[in-house]
């Protein structure tokens, strides 16, 4: 034991002193980034820019006047992103002296140019009726949500679909409650229970009792 404890404190004290090498070298990579995205035509702020750090997973955006300031380490690519501009790519220089790096981007319009349309009329008053009668509308979003609460609609999906988690867990806390209502007497028979003679006519005539291939 006591030849061990000598060699224990000569690692713990190696191992800090290298930790301490590697938190200075570290140190010494952190850079400070901050400056302003601007418009390359008339120098305004352009808000809401991406500004990311390249396969780190990092990034801001930036203000409403074009402001932005992030942490990066010295080498890193610096990418700079907005719907309607061109991309533009900036890399910190490694041999950056100090901890601070500002910089003024300009980003350029990216203009995209639409192939031509040309419209044309029918060339006749009668086409032009035939094709607006038999033009296939396609439903919008009332009319979409009307048909997926339809009562037919849904006892066709309750049927084919299966129950989820929940679903399963509450049908058998139902099915265990009964149980124990009843539990030591005679169940009731939904024989002469008009509600349920009535339930029983709307699904016969739903056709939920039929035979399905």
């Amino acid at each position: 034991m006591k030849r061990i404890l000598p060699l224990v404190i000569i690692s713990f004290f190696c191992i800090c002193k290298q930790a301490s090498a590697q938190f200075e070298t570290m140190k010494d990579s952190v850079v400070m980034l901050y400056g302003v995205v601007m418009t390359a035509d008339s120098l305004d702020g352009i808000p809401a820019v991406s500004v990311s750090i390249k396969g780190s997973g990092r990034g801001t955006i930036t203000n409403d006047q074009g402001v932005f300031s992030i942490v990066a380490l010295k080498g890193n690519i610096i990418e700079f992103t907005s719907v309607g501009y061109k991309p533009k790519i900036v890399e910190i220089p490694r041999n950056l002296e100090g901890n601070q790096f500002s910089i003024v981007q300009l980003m350029v319009v990216d203009t995209q140019y639409l192939p031509a349309t040309i419209i044309r009329p029918r060339p006749t008053r009668e086409q032009f009726e035939r094709d607006f009668v038999n033009m296939q509308v396609p439903d919008d979003d009332l009319e979409i949500a009307r048909k997926n609460t339809n009562e037919q609609t849904r006892r066709a999906l309750m049927n084919i679909l299966p129950a989820d988690g929940k679903e399963a867990a509450n049908y058998a806390l139902r099915q265990q409650a009964t149980r124990y209502s009843y539990q030591g007497t005679t169940p009731p028979i939904n024989l002469m229970n008009p509600m349920a003679w009535a339930e029983f006519i709307k699904s016969w005539k739903r056709g939920d009792f039929k035979r399905k291939n």
